[in-house]
C-alpha cells in the first residue's frame, strides 16, 4: 500500500488526480493539501509518507523555493513535481535540487500512472517529449560556426555509450537502460561513468543537458544504418 501527498491549490485537479490515481492503485491512500504551509502539516502528522506530488504554483512557495523548502525539512520524503510549466530548463532544475520525477500536467492518464510507477519503484521520471526537445539557440552572428569543442563532444561517444545517453535523456535508471538495451547493469554504469569523462558533464542532469543542446536525437537519426 502506498500512502500519497497531493500539493495543489486547485481543488478540481486534485479530485482529477485522485481519480487517476486511484483507477491505477487500487491499494492506495491519498491525503492533499492545497499550500505549502499545509504540506508541511500534513508531512509532520501522516506518518509513512511513500511520495509528495507537487505543484509549483502554490499561493506560499515560489517556484522551485517550495521543492528547496521541503527537501530540506524532510530529506528522506521524495518530491515529483506535477506542474503546467514545461520549460526544459525547469524540469532540469527541480531534478538538480531533488525531485524525483517531474510530471506535466497535460501528461496523459495511461503515461501518468506509468510515471507514477516508476517514481514508487525508486527510479527517476523525466518527460521524454520535454527532455529530446533542445533548447533554443540563439541567432548566430553572419560567417559564425560552432567550435570544435561543441562539434567534437558526440562524436566522442562510442555507438553504445549513444545509446547509454539516450536512453539516460529519456529519464531511465541505469536498471532500466540495461534491460531496454540487453547488457548489464555494471555495464551500464561503466558507460554512463565514460559519458561523463568525454564529455566533461559533472552529474548525470550535465550530461543530459549537454545532449540536449547538441540534438542528441537528430545526431542519432543520421547515423548509418548497420
Amino acid at each position: 500500500m502506498y500512502s500519497l501527498l497531493v500539493a495543489d491549490d486547485h481543488p478540481l485537479f486534485r479530485d482529477a488526480l485522485h481519480a487517476v490515481i486511484r483507477s491505477g492503485f487500487t491499494d492506495t491512500e491519498l491525503v492533499e493539501a492545497d499550500s505549502l504551509a499545509a504540506a508541511i502539516a500534513r508531512i509532520e502528522a501522516q506518518e509513512g509518507l511513500d511520495l509528495l506530488l507537487l505543484d509549483l504554483s502554490l499561493p506560499d512557495a515560489d517556484g522551485l523555493e517550495g521543492l528547496k523548502a521541503l527537501r530540506e525539512t524532510f530529506p528522506w520524503l521524495p518530491v515529483a513535481i506535477v506542474s503546467a510549466h514545461q520549460e526544459r530548463q525547469l524540469v532540469l532544475d527541480a531534478i538538480t535540487l531533488g525531485a524525483v520525477g517531474y510530471i506535466p500536467k497535460s501528461t496523459p492518464r495511461e503515461q501518468l500512472l506509468a510515471a507514477l510507477q516508476q517514481i514508487l519503484q525508486g527510479q527517476l521520471y523525466l518527460p521524454a517529449e520535454i527532455m529530446r526537445r533542445p533548447p533554443p539557440r540563439p541567432p548566430s552572428a553572419p560567417g559564425a560556426t560552432l567550435s570544435d569543442d561543441r562539434q567534437s563532444r558526440l562524436p566522442r561517444l562510442t555507438e553504445k555509450q549513444l545509446d547509454v545517453l539516450s536512453c539516460m535523456s529519456q529519464g531511465m535508471s541505469n536498471k532500466q537502460i540495461a534491460r531496454e538495451l540487453a547488457i548489464a547493469e555494471t555495464t551500464v554504469k561503466t558507460h554512463v561513468s565514460a559519458i561523463l569523462r568525454k564529455l566533461g558533464a559533472s552529474s548525470r542532469v550535465h550530461a543530459i543537458v549537454m545532449a540536449g543542446e547538441e540534438d542528441l536525437s537528430g545526431y542519432l537519426a543520421k547515423r548509418p544504418v548497420r
